[in-house]
C-alpha cells in the first residue's frame, strides 16, 4: 500500500505515522493525541525519543499508510475514524 497525506489529524489518534517537512521524513511514531480541530499532534516517546508535539502551522504533514493484520481483519482503522466513516441516522421527534 502506497502511504498518503491525512489532513484531519484529530482521527489519528494511535495510529502510526510519518511527519514530513518540505517531503522529508522527520519523524515516525505512534500518535498519543492530537488537537480536535487538526493544528497539532503528539508523537509518543519511543526508546530515545521524547514525546514531540508536531503543529501544522510549521508546516508539517502527516502521512499514513494502511497495513495488512494477521487473522479475520483486513486493515486497521483507528476507534475515531472508523466512528467518522460510518454515516450516522438521524431521528426527528414526531
Amino acid at each position: 500500500m502506497c502511504p498518503y497525506r491525512h489532513d484531519a489529524w484529530q482521527n489519528l489518534v494511535g495510529a502510526l505515522v510519518e511527519v514530513r517537512k518540505h517531503g522529508t521524513v522527520v519523524r515516525e511514531g505512534l500518535v498519543d493525541d492530537a488537537m480536535p480541530d487538526s493544528s497539532a499532534l503528539w508523537i509518543a516517546a519511543d526508546g530515545f525519543t521524547n514525546r514531540v508535539l508536531i503543529e501544522a502551522a510549521e508546516g508539517f504533514e502527516v502521512w499514513v499508510e494502511p497495513r495488512k493484520l494477521e487473522g479475520k481483519l483486513a486493515y486497521r482503522m483507528t476507534a475515531p475514524a472508523l466512528r467518522a466513516a460510518v454515516p450516522r441516522p438521524t431521528f426527528s421527534a414526531v
